[in-house]
């Protein structure tokens, strides 16, 4: 080797040349040929029928992640198409909160029952809420029911009512496909 720590080319190459042309030379790491006596034939078979199981037993280990990838993609994507309107249905809520206060607003006169604007903003808040129902949000409207922290918001006490019953129903809560778009705003019993 020279001084300066690199080694002759001449010597890379005859020392390449040796292994090329040696036969019995194994590589670490690689299993020898079969000429070197490595075991009985039953051995080699009980080593085979091993690797076969092993084989077997990772295909099995594969199919079952793909089928379990595959469900959760599916459930993913379903969740995604049932939940997709609710910031629009969200938004709605509000628009079907003002037709009731404006058919509250018109009370039981019987001069403004009969008028035609009422008569539509009846026929549009109960349309609006046909189609929300189509698509998933249901009404949470607990008048006389206990109250239940995960579908109500309590913001008053009602000290007339029986304790842990809702009192009165300030606005109505709505879901959308069981998962709560908003609770329901209640006054509870003391």
């Amino acid at each position: 080797m020279p001084e300066n720590g690199t080694t002759n080319n001449n010597e890379q190459i005859n020392t390449q040349d040796q292994i090329n042309n040696d036969s019995d030379f194994v590589p670490s790491g690689t299993p020898a040929d079969d000429h070197d006596n490595n075991g009985t034939p039953e051995d080699l078979q009980a080593r085979i029928e091993e690797l076969e199981a092993e084989i077997t037993e990772v295909k099995a280990r594969a199919n079952a992640d793909m089928y379990n990838f595959q469900k959760r993609v599916e459930r993913e994507t379903d969740n995604a198409k049932k939940y997709a309107l609710e910031k629009f249905a969200g938004s709605l809520l509000d628009v079907v909160d003002n037709l009731e206060r404006a058919i509250a607003a018109a009370g039981n006169d019987d001069h403004l029952i009969n008028q035609p604007v009422i008569e539509g903003v009846r026929l549009t808040h109960k349309n609006l809420l046909g189609a929300l129902e189509k698509h998933g949000v249901s009404v949470v409207d607990p008048a006389g029911q206990p109250f239940n922290a995960e579908l109500h918001q309590a913001v008053g006490i009602d000290p007339n009512t029986p304790a842990g019953q809702v009192a009165n129903v300030l606005q109505k809560g709505y879901s959308l496909s069981g998962r709560l778009l908003r609770p329901a705003m209640v006054t509870v019993g003391q």
